[in-house]
């Protein structure tokens, strides 16, 4: 087949993309094992879980966004031939990620504040707070190995960051089952128990990727000890185009939180069915992700050697490969949804108490699988135009999304109209599909390939 193996094509694209495809799957199996762990713990830790979870993660994405945008950098130095600025680019990150770890551990201290705003029922809200204040404390952990991570990934290299993120979560799974349970001689802590589990995968993660950044033969190629020093005029770059990267994360990340706060208040029901069904959708979306943050690498090389036709091919290829998995998933959430939102039944309930969840759940995987089309064809068009640098009309599509066809509309549902789930589930389909067009059109008009970030 000829796109198989022409440049840009399949083989170019799944090099790159299936070592971050399987980073992205082993953060989504620990996420997915926190939460099976947790509903067979209590209804009430599942329903606290995603909640508290996504609620940290909305002041976190702004900082992985802007430090994680160092991969472009690395990766356009890479195809420009300048390796000695890698060592330099890779430094102003860490900085930054420094300064994002304490912001972060701060945000921990109105954890009380938010979830009381929130309104959920007083035993959903204590479980959350205390999850969301371990998780900000470790923050600046994850922060730091995705900074260091992309030294790799903006490189190509992906295999490294596929297997430290997999021993990172490989470490999680029993940590979580000992933690939550107080099985092997630990302490039975519940959702607290997660929390640290989780944290302690990030710090695991984060000193790996350390130890294999800052070796004598980086640094002799890439200056990643001595290229050390705060460099005001890259940092500003950094700060130009990572910024409305890390703005972008954010508002996306913002307008799901606000979607499951607005969700529990409908009713403990509704938020357990619209958190396993994220859980599961994660399935979808996270391999997507790593498609994703391969286009940005491989589109931020072929730019920064000049060549845009290149970029153009490894965008096509990677919209087949996103598309072809987003059918496949979409497939199984329509044909046997029972079975897995089945898997989620705490194990103190009986299938008849559980029946609203199940029949909740599987109507809601049916919102999914129409949806994650959209995602698909948004993701691949977004990392394409990130890894030139369009990074401020990313921004500006996420902000009208998120702002004004999620948070709006579903607060109004909820508040105002009360018309229930289904109604707002609908509501963040359309939104998405907005995105995607908003994101094909942009990619279509070609005024990316002509941008870079490391000159001008």
């Amino acid at each position: 087949m000829r796109r198989w193996h022409m440049r840009g094509g399949y083989r170019e694209v799944l090099v790159v993309g299936l070592p971050l495809v399987a980073s992205m799957v082993s953060g989504t199996v620990m996420q997915f094992t926190d939460r099976m762990f947790l509903a067979h713990h209590s209804l009430e830790a599942l329903a606290a879980s995603l909640s508290g979870s996504i609620t940290n993660f909305v002041f976190m994405a702004f900082f992985v966004g802007v430090a994680s945008y160092v991969n472009v950098f690395v990766a356009q130095y890479t195809g420009a031939g300048q390796p000695g600025n890698v060592g330099a680019a890779l430094w102003q990150g860490l900085w930054f990620s420094l300064l994002a770890g304490v912001a972060l551990a701060l945000l921990s201290l109105p954890g009380g504040w938010i979830f009381a705003l929130a309104g959920h029922a007083p035993e959903i809200q204590e479980m959350e707070v205390a999850y969301y204040r371990i998780l900000c404390w470790g923050s600046g952990l994850a922060v730091l190995g995705m900074c260091l991570s992309t030294f790799y990934s903006g490189r190509g290299l992906t295999r490294t960051v596929a297997v430290v993120n997999m021993i990172g979560a490989a470490l999680n799974i029993p940590l979580d089952y000992a933690l939550i349970n107080g099985a092997w001689g630990f302490p039975a802590l519940g959702i607290r128990g997660a929390g640290i589990a989780t944290v302690t995968a990030w710090g695991v993660t984060a000193l790996l990727f350390a130890a294999l950044v800052f070796t004598r033969g980086n640094e002799a190629r890439f200056g990643v000890r001595s290229r050390w020093r705060p460099d005001r005029e890259l940092f500003a770059r950094l700060m130009r185009f990572g910024l409305p990267g890390g703005a972008q994360l954010f508002l996306d990340v913002f307008g799901f939180t606000v979607f499951i706060l607005l969700i529990g208040r409908l009713g403990t029901t509704e938020l357990a069915a619209s958190n396993l069904v994220f859980s599961l959708d994660h399935f979808a979306f996270m391999p997507m992700v790593g498609l994703h943050i391969a286009i940005e690498t491989l589109v931020g090389q072929a730019l920064g050697a000049g060549d845009p036709g290149r970029a153009e091919e490894v965008t096509r290829s990677a919209l087949h490969l996103a598309l072809a998995w987003a059918l496949s998933l979409a497939a199984v959430f329509l044909l046997v949804p029972e079975p897995l939102v089945a898997a989620f039944r705490p194990a103190d309930m009986t299938p008849a108490q559980y029946a609203p969840v199940m029949t909740m759940g599987s109507l809601l995987l049916v919102v999914v699988a129409f949806y994650t089309l959209f995602d698909g064809v948004a993701l691949v068009h977004f990392g394409a135009l990130k890894g030139a640098g369009d990074t401020g009309f990313v921004m500006l599509c996420q902000s009208v999304c998120s702002l004004l066809l999620q948070v709006l509309p579903v607060w109004l549902l909820v508040e105002v109209l009360g018309w229930g789930v289904y109604w707002c589930w609908g509501t963040l389909a359309v939104s998405l599909a907005v995105l995607a067009l908003a994101a094909r059109l942009r990619y279509a008009g070609g005024r990316w390939k002509a941008m870079s970030v490391i000159s001008g």
